[in-house]
């Protein structure tokens, strides 16, 4: 594979831009249509808007700060950075002036690229207070003011600045370190301030032929992928960006979470990256619409999940009769859901956090191709895969090519490879609690089974200890509550008490549904208090723990007043609890519960 001999991220680039020239790379809607930014556009860019940086100031080993929603900016912005030998600091966009503070004053950030309005508020605000920060280059014309200090350039007088340049930044290329810093991408966590955690190019890049091996058995072609995860996420900003730019492939921005099924529609993806939540989310929209559907269409639906189950679980059990079902429900049943993906996915993967076995099995059983995988921010990020020619769902898959991993004592998961971070940036103490003789101590629980594949418990900091001395795994039961219909989101608390109990919230299936019966308004608020909501809800909760040992079943619970959000902060941008928020928050009626 060519990966093994470009020299970084950069020359990669440019070489597959090369290649592409005038086909469609980057797409965005535009005014209602998708439109394309081809590769020969986008090196052009990436090249002058490098230039301009040059002439900015921007030195070798600089930060840049980038604020921007998934977009061809977003991706040219990247590749310049690192073409001028600076390094990217990606940031949210759901950061607020506090969190670009924190970001800007710990990398000692020189610049900024940010593209909307909206976006340009938060920073400015906060660059008053980042005395190292000198220029912010905005898309769009920012409302607020910056300060006198920092200079204010137009993205595309930035591009033209960059045009009059004759600096040879493609030929210069080849001359970056595949050792040195690509980019510094803060964990959001779950809980604490951000660390910067140093990502070289050769990290990235051997994720990059990782990946490759993984996918290569499905057929690497003109390969489609649709990005709507955060690129600010390891997890996105690899397998969204960087593993597409190495094979080729042509990279579509989703309008948003919300326009996700009407854009795979469109889009027709190939292959499409996930974190376990939005698959969550697409199952109960699946179930709602058959239980609304209801008659025969709801028996097909039926038979095509018991039969597919068994055809993975148990294929050499399968009767002549029930093949000839699961052939009829083929065509009829999965063929329509695969048109709801596409219609041309060769693959999903899930990562950033367990996928539930449940959820696994309903779209295997639907005539999905799903691959769950495991990573890390500080492995660049994907440490193992199932490989598609044979899936485990109960685990993650067997390390990557090029990847080591072995159980500590504790059951800790150590890793080790190319693929590692350098360390947390200006955290020299907590690099060293972490790498430790070349080995990452990734803080998750877990063991190798017969094959070689791992199984996760639990992250060693989450997990709940109970009064009795025992061990549960919150995720886990989490996941299991969040497999019953009438729950979107739970989160389960009692470390050091006798029992566990729960936050729930519920779907909004169900509050429709509770609503028309009882004739009130479908609003959580609403319905918080009203006794057979939580009846109802009681009930979920029982078949839930029916799947429990009895410590992990949760004895009582309270409902949530409004779901758990990036915007409230209850959530990660990659959609897992952020617990110490959701505590902060409904602490006392939790406490209450015991």
């Amino acid at each position: 594979m060519q990966l093994d001999s470009w020299p970084n991220l950069v020359a990669m680039f440019f070489d597959q831009a090369r290649r592409g020239d005038d086909r469609p790379f980057l797409w965005a809607k535009r005014e209602g249509d998708w439109r394309s930014t081809t590769w020969a556009e986008a090196a052009g860019q990436v090249v002058d808007l490098a230039r301009a940086l040059r002439a900015y100031g921007v030195a070798p080993g600089d930060r840049v700060l980038l604020v921007a929603e998934n977009s061809p900016e977003w991706a040219i912005a990247d590749f310049a950075i690192m073409a001028a030998g600076a390094v990217t600091v990606p940031a949210y966009t759901t950061n607020t002036a506090a969190d670009h503070i924190h970001l800007l004053t710990d990398s000692g950030a020189v610049a900024a690229i940010v593209t909307t309005a909206p976006l340009a508020g938060p920073l400015l605000a906060a660059a008053r207070d980042a005395p190292d920060l000198e220029r912010v280059i905005t898309r769009d014309t920012p409302e607020e003011a910056a300060p006198e200090d920092v200079a204010v350039t137009p993205w595309h007088d930035a591009l033209r600045a960059g045009s009059g340049n004759d600096d040879d930044i493609t030929g210069e290329a080849a001359a970056i370190g595949r050792d040195s810093l690509a980019c510094l991408i803060y964990t959001s966590g779950t809980g604490g301030l951000p660390k910067g955690v140093m990502l070289s190019h050769r990290a990235m890049m051997a994720n990059c032929v990782s990946a490759y091996h993984v996918l290569l058995e499905l057929g690497l072609d003109d390969e489609v992928f649709l990005s709507f995860l955060p690129l600010s996420h390891s997890y996105e900003h690899s397998a969204g960006l960087m593993f597409p730019v190495s094979v080729g492939a042509q990279i579509y921005y989703a309008e948003g979470i919300d326009r996700l099924a009407s854009n795979m529609v469109e889009v027709q993806p190939t292959i499409m990256t996930a974190v376990p939540r939005l698959y969550e989310v697409m199952r109960l929209r699946i179930l709602d619409g058959v239980r609304r559907a209801g008659g025969l269409k709801a028996k097909l639906f039926g038979a095509a999940v018991r039969i597919g189950r068994k055809r993975y679980e148990q294929p050499a059990s399968l009767s002549l009769g029930e093949r000839l079902i699961d052939a009829l429900v083929d065509k009829l049943v999965r063929d329509k859901v695969r048109g709801r993906f596409g219609g041309r996915l060769k693959a999903m993967v899930s990562g950033g956090a367990p996928l539930n076995y449940e959820v696994g099995v309903f779209f295997t059983a639907l005539g999905l191709r799903l691959l769950q995988g495991y990573g890390q921010t500080e492995a660049a990020p994907v440490i193992s895969c199932n490989i598609p020619s044979k899936i485990k769902l109960e685990t993650v898959g067997p390390p990557l090519e090029g990847v080591e991993v072995r159980i500590a004592e504790d059951g800790e998961i150590l890793v080790r490879g190319a693929l590692l971070m350098d360390g947390y940036w200006n955290q020299p103490e907590t690099t060293a609690e972490t790498l430790v003789d070349g080995w990452l101590h990734t803080g998750d629980i877990g063991l190798l089974d017969e094959d070689g594949y791992i199984r996760i418990t639990d992250r060693k900091k989450d997990i709940i200890v109970l009064s009795g001395g025992d061990n549960v795994s919150p995720q886990r039961i989490e996941g299991i509550l969040c497999l019953e219909e009438e729950i979107e989101q739970a989160m389960v608390a009692g470390d050091k008490k006798k029992h566990l109990v729960g936050l729930i919230v519920p779907s909004q299936g169900f509050l429709d549904q509770w609503a028309k019966i009882s004739g009130a308004k479908a609003d959580m608020a609403a319905l918080k208090d009203d006794p057979g909501v939580h009846k109802a809800l009681g009930e979920a909760v029982t078949r839930a723990n029916q799947g429990l040992s009895v410590i992990e079943q949760v004895k009582r619970f309270t409902l949530a007043e409004a779901p758990f959000t990036t915007d409230n902060e209850m959530m990660t941008p990659t959609m897992k609890n952020r617990r110490h928020k959701i505590l902060a928050h409904y602490g006392d009626r939790i406490e209450a519960l015991f």
